[in-house]
C-alpha cells in the first residue's frame, strides 16, 4: 500500500515537474514579451517575391513587428495586401512609406518602414478601412527595373534612328555630298587665289577712288552751307544773283 502511494506521489511530481518545463518553454519562445501590437496596412503594387509570413518590419533599421498576412487583392489583381503586426507605441505617421527590402546576399525579404517627418500626424484607419494603410515606395529592384527598362527603351530609339539614318538612300545622299565636298576642294585653291586677287585690287583701286569721292563730296558739302548761309542772310541773291549791281546816276 505504502508502496503505491509513493508511485502516485513520484508520478504527480513529474507531470507538474513536465508541466512547468512546457510552461517555461512557452514562456521563453514568447520572448517575455507582454507588448502589445496593432495592426497595419500596406498595399503593394509590385512583386512581393522574397517576402514571407513572420518576416521581419523595420522601422528605420529597428525591428518593430513581423508580417502577419500576405494575400492578392480580391478587386485588383495587380495589388497585393500585406498585413503587418506593429508594436503599439512605434511612431507610424502619415509620412511613413513602407517599402520591400531584401537582407544582403541571403535574399530574405522584409518590409522596411521609413519616415523622414514630411508629415508626423498619427496614422489611422479612414472610414470604410478594416486597418490603417501605409503607404508605399517603390522598391531598391523595382527602381532599378524602371531605369534599365528605360534604358533599354533609349537604346532602341537610337539603334531605330541609326538603322534609319543608314538606309539605302540616306547612304546615296551621304555619298553624293562626300563626293560635293571633294571637288569643292578640289577649286579651294583656285578659289582663294581669286579672292587674294579681289582684295588686292580693292585696296589699290577701289579704296583710293572711294577716298577721293569722300573728299569731294566734302568739299561740295562745305560749299552747299556756305551758299545756304549766303541765302538766308540775302535771299535777293537768288534773284540778282552774286555779282554787285550796277550804279546808279550819281552813284558811285
Amino acid at each position: 500500500m505504502e508502496t503505491n502511494v509513493r508511485y502516485t506521489i513520484v508520478g504527480a511530481f513529474v507531470i507538474l515537474l513536465v508541466a512547468a518545463i512546457v510552461m517555461s518553454i512557452i514562456w521563453l519562445s514568447a520572448g517575455f514579451s507582454v507588448a502589445e501590437y496593432t495592426t497595419y496596412e500596406v498595399l503593394m503594387r509590385e512583386s512581393v517575391n522574397g517576402l514571407a509570413v513572420d518576416a521581419a518590419v523595420e522601422f528605420n533599421g529597428v525591428n518593430v513587428g513581423t508580417v502577419k498576412s500576405i494575400e492578392i487583392s480580391q478587386t485588383d489583381t495587380r495589388v497585393v495586401i500585406v498585413l503587418l503586426s506593429i508594436k503599439k507605441n512605434t511612431p507610424v505617421t502619415l509620412g511613413t512609406r513602407a517599402t520591400l527590402n531584401m537582407k544582403g546576399l541571403t535574399g530574405i525579404g522584409y518590409l522596411a518602414l521609413i519616415d523622414k517627418g514630411a508629415d508626423i500626424r498619427p496614422l489611422k484607419a479612414l472610414p470604410g478601412q478594416r486597418y490603417p494603410v501605409i503607404n508605399t515606395a517603390p522598391s531598391l529592384l523595382l527602381r532599378f527595373d524602371t531605369a534599365l527598362t528605360q534604358l533599354n527603351d533609349s537604346l532602341h530609339q537610337v539603334s531605330m534612328s541609326v538603322q534609319s539614318l543608314l538606309d539605302p538612300q540616306n547612304l546615296h545622299s551621304i555619298r553624293q555630298i562626300l563626293q560635293n565636298m571633294q571637288a569643292t576642294t578640289q577649286f579651294m585653291p583656285q578659289l582663294l587665289q581669286e579672292s587674294r586677287r579681289a582684295m588686292q585690287s580693292i585696296t589699290t583701286q577701289t579704296l583710293p577712288a572711294a577716298n577721293q569721292a569722300m573728299t569731294d563730296l566734302s568739299v561740295i558739302t562745305h560749299n552747299l552751307v556756305g551758299v545756304s548761309n549766303e541765302i538766308r542772310q540775302n535771299p535777293s541773291v537768288l534773284v540778282r544773283g552774286t555779282r554787285p549791281n550796277r550804279l546808279g546816276p550819281g552813284e558811285k
